[in-house]
């Protein structure tokens, strides 16, 4: 068997083996310190938003098409807001409810779609339970230059 060469301040033997213990246990200590989830209120207004993908439409100079996933905790809603781009919504599990200003809201479940057009404010996106959380695809097609969304201070 090869002999390996460490580093002058690796230890070796059963001081290398006790050196990384201790390693893991001073992380893991502070890991367990930090704070895991925010308070209840906040965590439940709260989107998790993945983007999937984002590439440069083809023919259209400027533009870009993006795929992400947002995900709401039960109770969970966002702020009013324009996305500055064309957004199509595709509920993938639990309920919503998605208003854009002028317009009734509405409460959509698995299957079911939504528009919203780049002049359009969202005055409600939220899950529409208490209990169960929601998901859904969204695909918005924009400007590069413009950013994904803004929200709005005063909708009336």
């Amino acid at each position: 068997m090869a002999s390996r060469v460490y580093p002058r301040h690796w230890p070796v033997g059963r001081s290398r083996a006790r050196a990384c213990g201790v390693s893991v246990g001073i992380v893991l200590a502070a890991l367990a310190s930090l704070p895991l989830a925010a308070a209840p209120e906040a965590a439940a207004s709260e989107a998790v938003v993945v983007e999937l993908i984002a590439r440069d439409l083809v023919g259209m100079p400027g533009k870009e098409v993006t795929l992400e996933t947002v995900e709401y905790a039960p109770g969970g809603r966002s702020p009013a807001h324009r996305h500055h781009a064309q957004v199509f919504v595709y509920v993938l599990e639990g309920m919503l409810r998605m208003q854009v200003q002028g317009s009734p809201a509405v409460t959509l479940g698995p299957g079911a779609t939504f528009y919203e057009s780049p002049d359009d404010v969202h005055t409600v996106s939220e899950n529409a339970s208490q209990t169960k959380p929601a998901k859904f695809l969204v695909v918005m097609v924009k400007d590069k230059a413009t950013g994904t969304s803004s929200k709005q201070r005063s909708v009336k």
